[in-house]
């Protein structure tokens, strides 16, 4: 999924409004167990019992104004974005399985595949991320790829230290040293509770996302930044909330696109596509 376009390059305080009227409402209509659009009376409400004003929301007469239709517009995005694009791209494990072993068919892929961290019958292929393994490694042209870095992604300048981000990601093209693109993988088949490994999972993304958001900002330098998530279980039936977060951090500028589930499949080819083009370009200048 990439962003919206009408809900790039907002200023903080949309944000801001965005969580703080979430938090207080809820994210979930747990009469449909889809995901929440506030009405006006519920953002009213939320603000008056959080002590807050409402009149940068609402003006003269009650209505709306230009902030308050460009909030009720996102509130509106965000849950038919979840509901009805995300939540059929989503996964369980016996799904993501056989996916997994169509495309090693298809690709005739001898790329390793770390096992999962799961204990006894669960253990298995980490499916997602062979999945993205393979694709890469598949239409990754004449260039080398860390599908597993075991350094810190840096960022150089005249031969020395840039940028150095603070956690190691998942993987990065063609190299952790002056990426082209970087990205995360979150999947969490057999999981049967939404820990606070998921939960710092997502904050974890945020973290990348907003030193590279800095890094471009401050120097001109963009590296792209992907998340690619799945378990239905895991993020439909116990994280719809995070999945919120996520679409929020998505158009807050911290990911470039986030791939859900089987979207894998569908988008990534043409992304690596992308990095290869802007790989070979930089080898020109």
């Amino acid at each position: 999924m990439k962003p919206d376009s009408r809900f790039q390059g907002l200023p903080k305080h949309f944000w801001a409004n965005v969580r703080t009227i979430s938090q207080h409402i809820g994210y979930t209509d747990r009469a449909t167990s889809s995901i929440l659009v506030p009405s006006n009376d519920q953002i009213k409400n939320a603000l008056a019992e959080l002590q807050l004003s409402a009149k940068h929301i609402f003006g003269a007469g009650g209505n709306l104004t230009e902030l308050g239709l460009k909030l009720t517009d996102y509130f509106s995005f965000r849950a038919q974005a979840i509901n009805q694009t995300v939540r059929p791209l989503l996964m369980d494990v016996r799904q993501a399985g056989k996916l997994f072993r169509e495309l090693r068919a298809l690709l005739k892929s001898r790329t390793l595949v770390p096992m999962n961290k799961q204990k006894g019958k669960k253990k298995k292929p980490a499916f997602l991320t062979g999945m993205v393994s393979m694709i890469v490694d598949a239409h990754r042209a004449e260039f080398e790829c860390e599908l597993d870095p075991h350094r810190l992604t840096s960022v150089t300048a005249d031969g020395m230290p840039l940028r150095t981000l603070a956690r190691r990601v998942d993987g990065a093209f063609p190299s952790a040293i002056n990426p082209v693109a970087v990205w995360e993988i979150k999947e969490y088949y057999h999981t049967t509770t939404f820990g606070s490994r998921v939960a710092d999972g997502v904050y974890e993304t945020l973290l990348d996302g907003m030193e590279l958001e800095e890094l471009r900002r401050s120097q001109g330098i963009d590296v792209k930044h992907y998340l690619v998530l799945d378990d239905r279980f895991t993020w439909w039936d116990c994280g719809r909330s995070y999945l919120c977060r996520i679409i929020d951090m998505l158009h807050m500028g911290y990911v470039d696109e986030v791939l859900f589930g089987r979207e894998v499949v569908e988008r990534l080819p043409a992304l690596v596509a992308e990095w290869v083009q802007t790989a070979r370009n930089r080898k020109k200048v």
